[in-house]
């Protein structure tokens, strides 16, 4: 009961198939039923032996007696004599005779099977070369005893030995090709059932959140047997960008496409793409780290995930090329960086609902209390997931799960939209903003902007509130957006890479305007930094147009 307890409890895991758990049921009733033929057998045996004994008992007595008093012997002498003889006799006869009621005994208790009592025989004998070769040994060793025929036993013996040898070199022939039968059976079996007449709903409606396509020139990078590691590197970014969002990134599905050039990749969004690139799997990719970086010999190229300028190189001028400023890389890891940066780029594209559903759930195995006052009926599930991809589209990770959640109760009844509560979470989240673009050494590099040019942006704000869109001079846009670029280029000469500082009612305003042109430049509102930053001012915002004079359209 034990076996089959324990043969149930793997078929409901999942842990063996159908037809492994009907196979173990067969071998444990095998199991019983021989079991339950060797104690009928015993049984047999038993009685066989226990006559044996008093026959010889019988035997030895009347010997004794008969000895002393019909054939005059001497106690001692008819002891000996008769004894001997009684032995004798029970060797010739008992022996053969527990032999046969043994083997009765199992043919007339013998475990029920497929098979005939013949083909059974035949099957357990023959098919274990072992038997035979334990027979064989045995008529070997008569065969040395002195009075015994030596020639026949060792003719048998070897002859036994060829015949193990033989059927178990058969055996084992007919042992491989059942299992490679079995196995394209079940190979074909679950061909025809993964393989249906037509499209289920899930491969029409339901697609990878990520994807990446190679061509067949990469597939060594993928391939543990040629040293490929960039699975690996797969799996360590998504538990690094998982843990520095605060979201689960989902398994990236990695597949070949022999209609991309051979060393082509494409990386796609829901089936879209959303990033292309070329590697060379035998070069190695150095990047300049400096601006006096000597010049080294190799294919030009751009790094894919920050467009910078880099050279394909030989694997054997690394080191020349890192005594020159250059930081170089394999192409695995280009490849890795270009996937992660597309990660954190798109990250509230990734997000879902139900990941949000899963979050909640997570939160309520620490935060029980939490979860069940706020959600959902003071914090909408959809609120939640509204808020949480307005962060990550800014690429503010979401880790700090508890103080969103206690700011959404805060204000989620004052009939506000996902904007301003966005705004109230980004305040409430300052400290951990703020950290996010610090240097080491607690100094916030940060471009401000003019006062006269704050006025014109405020006013624009209110219009595009009214109207529903970015209302703007296209003159003023055209001005504001090309001393941003020379600002932000001294600043990033410094080697201080800068934040657009602004009053926070305009910060959503102003980050939807320089988008398009500056997607990667981080716009923060006054209260949203931490008061213990070392803010340093890295240039100023000045437009031409005074404020006076500008009127936005429709305003």
């Amino acid at each position: 009961p034990g076996k089959q307890m324990a043969i149930d409890a793997d078929l409901n895991t999942g842990l063996i198939n159908e037809k492994t758990a009907r196979l173990r049921r067969e071998e444990i009733a095998r199991e019983a039923e021989f079991f339950g033929a060797m104690d009928g057998a015993s049984k047999f045996v038993k009685g066989d032996a226990i006559a044996g004994i008093l026959i010889t008992v019988i035997n030895i007595v009347a010997g004794f007696v008969i000895g002393m008093l019909q054939m005059g012997m001497p106690a001692g002498e008819a002891l000996s004599r008769f004894t001997i003889l009684t032995v004798g006799d029970g060797l010739v006869s008992q022996i053969p005779a527990l032999l046969v009621s043994t083997s009765a005994g199992l043919v007339v208790t013998r475990s029920s099977g497929s098979l005939n009592l013949g083909q059974a025989l035949t099957l357990q004998i023959f098919r274990q070369s072992k038997a035979l070769y334990l027979a064989a040994g045995a008529m070997f060793v008569l065969a040395l005893i002195p009075g015994l025929p030596t020639g026949p036993f060792l003719f048998f013996a070897f002859a036994t030995v060829a015949g193990g040898f033989l059927m178990g070199k058969r055996v084992r022939n007919y042992d491989d090709k059942q299992a490679a039968e079995e196995e394209a059976q079940e190979q074909a079996q679950a061909a025809v059932e993964e393989a249906p007449d037509g499209p289920r709903g899930e491969d029409l409606f339901v697609l990878d959140r990520l994807e990446l396509e190679i061509g067949y020139g990469l597939i060594p990078l993928v391939d543990d047997s040629r040293g490929g590691d960039l699975l690996h590197r797969i799996g360590n970014i998504r538990k690094q960008v998982g843990n520095e969002l605060g979201i689960f990134i989902h398994p990236i599905r990695v597949r070949d496409n022999l209609q991309l050039g051979a060393q082509q990749y494409v990386i796609k969004l829901k089936g879209v793409e959303i990033g292309r690139s070329d590697l060379k799997p035998e070069m190695l990719m150095a990047m300049s780290t400096r601006p006096d970086a000597g010049e080294v010999q190799g294919i030009q190229t751009t790094e894919p995930a920050f467009n910078l300028p880099a050279v394909w190189i030989e694997t054997d001028a690394k080191s020349a090329a890192e005594r020159e400023g250059y930081t170089v890389v394999e192409p695995a890891a280009v490849l890795a960086t270009h996937l992660s940066e597309i990660i954190r780029t798109h990250a509230d594209e990734l997000l879902s609902r139900q990941d949000i559903k899963d979050m909640c759930e997570s939160i309520r195995e620490f935060a029980p209390s939490l979860v069940e006052d706020l959600i959902p009926d003071k914090v909408p599930i959809n609120t939640l997931y509204n808020v949480l991809r307005a962060l990550l589209h800014e690429r503010i990770p979401v880790k700090d799960i508890i103080t969103i959640l206690e700011t959404l109760a805060n204000y989620a009844g004052s009939g506000m939209g996902t904007d301003f509560l966005t705004t109230k979470v980004r305040e409430a989240l300052g400290r951990s903003i703020t950290a996010l673009f610090t240097e080491p050494g607690g100094k916030l590099s940060v471009v401000s902007l003019h006062p006269g040019t704050e006025q014109v942006l405020i006013r624009a704000s209110h219009d595009s509130d009214r109207s529903q869109g970015v209302v703007l001079d296209p003159g003023f846009t055209k001005d504001f957006l090309g001393q941003l670029e020379r600002v932000l280029r001294a600043a990033y000469a410094s080697g201080h890479p800068p934040v657009l500082l602004v009053p926070t009612p305009i910060r959503l305003f102003v980050k939807r305007l320089i988008e398009p042109t500056y997607p990667n430049l981080a716009v923060l509102g006054y209260t949203e930094v931490a008061p213990t930053a070392q803010v340093h001012s890295a240039g100023t915002v000045v437009t031409n147009v005074n404020p006076k004079e500008f009127a936005a359209v429709g305003g």
